[in-house]
């Protein structure tokens, strides 16, 4: 994929992101109510493109490779950093960025390089702590305390919250800062 080809008429586009093994395409799909819509796999680094998910007629989420790669080679490696360098730098309707962890693996370096870009080109960013559900509640929320502490001593305005697609928890709130970046 080159940038030539990504969608012309988007006005308002979210991207996810996150490790390949994150939860990215459950939550896409538990986020659209499309079981199938972005491919889910137990076997990670399914995604090997940007995908355009189309919202509304000019409107759209935008799930990345998962960091991490996992078993591509150098050379694909290199050509998707490139893509996803020149994305990140040059696409106007770029308007948020969500990114997804895995609630017991959270802040990885990856996910750190995601926050500090973001922080640096003032996109805005949330962090989706996927699933919850594998955690007790007091664990959970532990891990989102930690996660906001991180942020505050790295002076980033990042938001957090937990989600888990398996029992639809989290989902409304994902819904409302999908909504406000996007102009639903």
């Amino acid at each position: 994929m080159s940038m030539a080809q990504l969608p012309e008429n988007s006005e308002s586009e979210v991207v996810f992101a996150g490790c390949s093994n994150a939860g990215k395409s459950s939550l896409i799909n538990t986020l659209t109510d499309q079981h199938k819509l972005a491919r889910v796999s137990k076997t990670p680094g399914r995604t090997q493109s940007l995908n355009f998910f189309q919202i509304t007629d000019s409107r759209y989420i935008v799930d990345l490779p998962g960091y991490g790669y996992s078993s591509v080679s150098a050379k694909t490696r290199a050509k998707w950093e490139k893509l996803l360098e020149t994305y990140f730098d040059e696409r106007e309707p770029l308007k948020g960025l969500v990114i997804v962890m895995d609630v017991r693996h959270p802040l990885k370096q990856y996910d750190k390089n995601m926050l500090a870009w973001s922080n640096y080109n003032n996109v805005p960013s949330h962090i989706v702590l996927t699933k919850s559900d594998k955690l007790k509640r007091g664990p959970a929320k532990d891990t989102v305390f930690k996660v906001k502490a991180w942020l505050k001593e790295q002076e980033y305005t990042t938001s957090v919250q937990l989600f888990s697609s398996l029992k639809r928890d989290g989902v409304s709130e994902v819904h409302g800062v999908l909504d406000g970046w996007l102009g639903l």
